[in-house]
């Protein structure tokens, strides 16, 4: 197993958390921006009041794009058990 071979199952992987990830972050981020500028402007400081909106949102994206998600994981970690046996030999 070469170093070329390594970084790039490092970079696959990274790519793939990004995927996966990336859509649950910007729902997750953009609700509590608006939550935040929601409470600066009622001036109602409750750090507990960001916490059920983000739920609802990551709730929400795993719900619509779950599937995909899997999917995806499943199809990098299936290609990498595929890709085994040949970097084992070389």
């Amino acid at each position: 197993m070469t170093s070329e071979q390594v970084i790039d199952i490092g970079a696959r992987a990274l790519i793939v958390c990004m995927k996966v990830a990336g859509p649950f972050l910007a729902v997750v981020l953009s609700v509590g921006v608006v939550i935040g500028l929601l409470q600066s402007v009622t001036q109602l400081q409750e750090q507990t009041l960001t916490f059920v909106p983000k739920l609802i949102g990551a709730a929400a994206v795993i719900a619509v794009s779950g599937n995909w998600m899997l999917a995806t994981m499943v199809e990098f970690g299936r290609e990498l058990m595929d890709t085994v046996p040949a970097l084992l030999n070389s």
